[in-house]
């Protein structure tokens, strides 16, 4: 009785497997066909190369990548999913602008820490990358020509403003060219074992602050040590046993750690903002924003009012306002706005001109596209 159905069974699996060869091989020629488009859009940027070094126009364009993916998510017709489309394009993109120029990308380093993802997720993996120390360092390198642009993180939804990059920016001439938000999910790694078996937890001062509240209900007692970055927490828990560390997955599969707890952060939508450094001006994109930094004096009563006023009269929207104390002069402050909207815009370029005319000091930072995340969002951070 079974026997029929055996070879009913048998049938099936074979007709099965010669439709599966027949789709695959359809699949093969699919391939040699985007192989074919992506070489001749591969002719097309290397004659994009030639016109740019004819005018001395710089590589690295942060609309450009943002706009191609957001049209094609809009006219795509499915199935290919519509979250694939940035991370393919992007290293479409990347590849392609290698042949243009090999780019050299600065970032706060070492290896697999935020920051040299947000470079990897802005420059993609054809660019060349080198980790410096400290965020000055990577001014400094972008400065002398040793790359092309840098990348620093700026703020965090969970933590505030990076201090360091504000300072840096208002003592440099570096130019803000783009942005890019990074979701950061936090790691609990360590060689093995259980949680239980955790005796010192390390990571960055951010990351430390970001986990608060995980660590206080999961860790209760444990001792929390700084180290310089998340990628050193994650090289003493390889070291150390009884040492976790938080920090991403990629340090993780770096050095062969196991992860204890996932995503930890105490915010599900943690996020940091990087700015990226160096490069041309980068001309309007529809959706910019302006980052410009003001000194007035302590001296003058309602100084801080008189630098506000010109936007909301021309109905221009400030993104975010951040305060730093002047090094050279005490209890006098720097205030670094974000304004949306192009420098070069008659509203943004009036606001900017009657707010310089009340401040003891106005410098633009920067007129630079928003982040397709940020636009998503309805904010600029």
């Amino acid at each position: 009785m079974n026997e029929p159905r055996k070879r009913h069974s048998e049938s099936d699996a074979s007709s099965a497997d010669a439709e599966l060869e027949q789709l695959r091989a359809e699949i093969d020629r699919t391939d040699e066909a985007i192989l074919v488009w992506l070489n001749e859009r591969a002719r097309l940027v290397q004659r994009v190369g030639e016109v740019k070094r004819s005018v001395q126009a710089g590589v690295y364009r942060a609309a450009r990548e943002r706009d191609l993916v957001a049209r094609l998510v809009e006219s795509n017709p499915g199935p290919f999913p519509d979250a694939g489309l940035a991370p393919v394009f992007g290293e479409i993109v990347s590849a392609t602008r290698s042949l243009e120029e090999a780019l050299r990308v600065a970032f706060l380093g070492p290896e697999a820490t935020f920051s040299h993802l947000a470079a990897r997720e802005a420059f993609g993996a054809c660019a060349s990358y080198e980790a410096v120390g400290t965020i000055p360092e990577v001014f400094d390198a972008v400065e002398r020509g040793l790359a092309h642009h840098g990348v620093v993180p700026v703020e965090n939804t969970t933590e505030g403003v990076v201090t360091a990059t504000l300072d840096t920016l208002a003592g440099r001439d570096l130019p803000i060219c783009g942005e890019r938000l990074l979701r950061i999910s936090h790691q609990l790694l360590a060689r093995g074992g259980r949680l239980a078996d955790v005796e010192r937890v390390a990571s960055h001062p951010q990351p430390l602050a970001q986990c608060r509240a995980w660590l206080d209900r999961h860790l209760p007692g444990v001792d929390r040590v700084e180290t310089a970055s998340t990628a050193a927490a994650a090289r003493l828990a390889a070291q150390e046993p009884g040492v976790a560390a938080i920090a991403s997955r990629l340090a993780a599969e770096q050095l062969e750690l196991q992860v204890l707890a996932p995503s930890i952060e105490d915010r599900r939508d943690n996020t940091t903002r990087f700015l990226i450094l160096g490069g041309d001006a980068p001309a309007p994109s529809g959706e910019d924003v302006t980052s410009v930094v003001f000194t007035v004096r302590k001296s003058q009563p309602g100084a801080l009012h008189r630098l506000l006023s010109p936007f909301a009269e021309r109905g221009v929207n400030l993104a975010s306002i951040q305060s730093r104390p002047q090094k050279d002069t005490p209890w006098e402050y720097l205030f670094f706005f974000d304004v949306e909207g192009h420098a070069s815009e008659s509203d943004v370029a009036g606001a900017l001109q009657a707010a310089a005319g009340q401040a003891s000091s106005c410098r633009v930072l920067g007129s630079f596209p928003r982040a397709a995340e940020a636009r998503r969002r309805g904010g600029a951070a």
